[in-house]
């Protein structure tokens, strides 16, 4: 059997404001295109197909687009992930079962796999350990214990069958990489799963982090099709093809299509402004880390003059000192209102308030204080 493994699809999801769903559409006519093109026999999607509980509506008839144009040319195994709605993503599961697109987002439903050919395709959805522990009276509270119970359920039903197995799953494997655009998952009981839970299966589609991985030759995490955040700006994205012939695993890597590349600058803003050498990021998503010593006037505005795409901008003078580490709180203990207001405004702009500025803020203060002493 061949499968095409993806997840995290996040569907709805924006990048700093930027709209992406031409984006996603573009990834989903890439996905179709690979499944007609090399014969895909199952898709596997494992979990956070939407970005939200409630997703919007464009997504939902991407999402729709996409499960139709694949039902067309293969199957589809396709579960919840922790940023889905269970409910929603399994409504009409039974009826599009028919159609070979199965949607697992019951956990009862663990041990009854769907057959692709002669193999056993098990979906786990997102367990959440609370919810679980209770029904199948689990003496552990964490995602540990309701996975290995999963994989019990699984292992029984494959005994009886005899039959090469693939389970998806959505859940944090000890030894995986994360990066900053996934959900914390910990709520619930200890997040990480060792990756020996999965042992005895021919292969694990893993969902939830989003850079590609092996944490196994035989459990891997597809990673996420399109970056959200500029953590992944090294990640390589796209889907695994994996063959499952009896116990032989041949895989490769197929790449997604990118949007736009994304970057990181960092130095002074009249440097960044001028240097020949940043002309290749020009056209990137930029996070940019100005080190001046104050804080530039307009410094957004006058970044996107040179790179219009500039989406994230920080500040990092050069020279700072220990003091200056402090947290917000730290440096306003004890102080106050007009002091700590004064201060506000040159961490802003980089400079002290003028005087001008000092009395407009202690006539706000004085003002203030009038209004309360009235009521």
């Amino acid at each position: 059997m061949r499968l095409l493994h993806t997840s995290d699809w996040h569907l709805g999801r924006s990048f700093h404001r930027e709209d992406l769903l031409g984006a996603q559409a573009d990834f989903i006519d890439h996905l179709v295109e690979t499944v007609r093109e090399r014969r895909v026999d199952c898709v596997v999607v494992s979990g956070d197909v939407y970005d939200r509980a409630l997703p919007p509506v464009d997504a939902v008839r991407l999402c729709n687009d996409a499960l139709r144009r694949l039902a067309g040319l293969t199957r589809v195994v396709l579960i919840a992930g922790n940023h889905d709605s269970a409910h929603r993503l399994g409504f009409g599961s039974g009826l599009m079962d028919a159609a070979g697109v199965h949607v697992r987002t019951d956990p009862a439903t663990v041990g009854t796999p769907v057959m692709v050919g002669d193999v056993a395709v098990y979906g786990i959805p997102y367990l959440e350990p609370e919810l679980v522990r209770p029904v199948w009276e689990l003496d552990g509270r964490g995602h540990a214990a309701a996975l290995t119970e999963a994989m019990r359920r699984i292992r029984a039903d494959r005994a009886e069958r005899g039959a090469p197995s693939v389970v998806l799953a959505h859940a944090f494997v000890t030894g995986g990489e994360p990066s900053d655009s996934e959900r914390d998952i910990s709520v619930g009981g200890t997040a990480h799963v060792p990756a020996g839970v999965f042992d005895g299966v021919e292969y694990a589609a893993l969902g939830h982090l989003h850079g590609r991985q092996r944490i196994t030759d035989r459990v891997r995490y597809s990673g996420s099709p399109l970056a959200y955040s500029f953590s992944e700006a090294r990640h390589l994205k796209g889907s695994w093809l994996i063959e499952v012939d009896g116990d032989v695993l041949r895989d490769e890597f197929v790449e997604a299509p990118v949007p736009r590349r994304l970057g990181h600058l960092r130095g002074r803003i009249e440097e960044l402004l001028a240097d020949p050498a940043h002309e290749r990021l020009e056209g990137h998503w930029l996070h940019v880390t100005l080190t001046d010593t104050q804080r530039p006037r307009a410094a957004m505005d006058r970044l996107r003059v040179r790179f219009p795409h500039t989406l994230v901008l920080a500040f990092e003078p050069e020279g700072r000192t220990e003091s200056d580490a402090r947290t917000w709180t730290e440096r306003v203990q004890g102080r106050g209102e007009a002091d700590i207001a004064q201060d506000f405004v040159a961490e802003v702009t980089g400079a002290d308030p003028e005087p001008a500025e000092r009395a407009l803020l202690r006539e706000a203060f004085e003002s203030c204080r009038r209004k309360d002493a009235l009521r």
